[in-house]
């Protein structure tokens, strides 16, 4: 029992080194790595144009939101304590109970918005949205460059084997007609061999 134990438990570990030590793997992992740091330094370029194409707007993207109406008792909870739906930062942070309220608020920028109310945040949904855009057109210029070396090679590679070829026609591999089976290693060597002996009667 034991050593059929052993047995799966070796079969199953070479299996799953069989699998980390495969290429996409590997690739996927190294990709998810630098896919996080590269989303990082994207997210923070972005942040920083936006913040800059938003100065003009009170507490920047963030506060580029829209409130809907409330639709019900408990969206307008903040009437019954005497509060407002909105308050910029200066009127909220000079509410006597600042401290006792400030749990029941969310901060847009420089809006504090009851918790209550349905927001759409428009800034968020933006940054997003260019971020999205900047790795997308990076990862594909990255993709583009790559399939075009990889073709420039691929044609240079073949160019170089067909000039091999013109020098050693004796080493070019017969076509392969359709439906007919490839030649066998002696049907190959044959033809070399006849192709020998018509060089050598050419020559004499």
């Amino acid at each position: 029992m034991k050593k059929n134990k052993n047995k799966k438990g070796s079969k199953l570990w070479a299996e799953f080194k069989a699998f980390i030590s495969r290429g996409n793997v590997l690739d996927l992992a190294v990709g998810v790595v630098i896919g996080g740091a590269f989303s990082a330094i994207v997210n923070a370029v972005v942040k920083m144009l936006i913040s800059v194409c938003t100065w003009g707007v009170p507490g920047g993207i963030t506060g580029l939101i829209t409130i809907l109406p409330a639709i019900n008792e408990s969206q307008k909870g903040y009437e019954g304590i005497g509060l407002n739906a909105t308050y910029s930062a200066h009127d909220f942070l000079a509410l006597e109970d600042y401290a006792k309220y400030k749990d029941m608020y969310v901060t847009y920028g420089s809006t504090y918005v009851y918790k209550g109310l349905a927001v759409i945040d428009w800034g968020t949904l933006i940054n997003a949205v260019i971020s999205f855009l900047i790795i997308a057109i990076v990862l594909f210029t990255i993709i583009k460059v790559t399939n075009t070396l990889k073709q420039k090679k691929a044609e240079m590679d073949a160019k170089l084997l067909e000039d091999y070829y013109k020098k050693h026609p004796e080493e070019r591999p017969a076509p392969v007609v359709p439906g007919k089976p490839a030649p066998t290693e002696a049907e190959l060597l044959t033809q070399i061999r006849d192709l020998l002996k018509e060089q050598q009667a050419k020559k004499q």
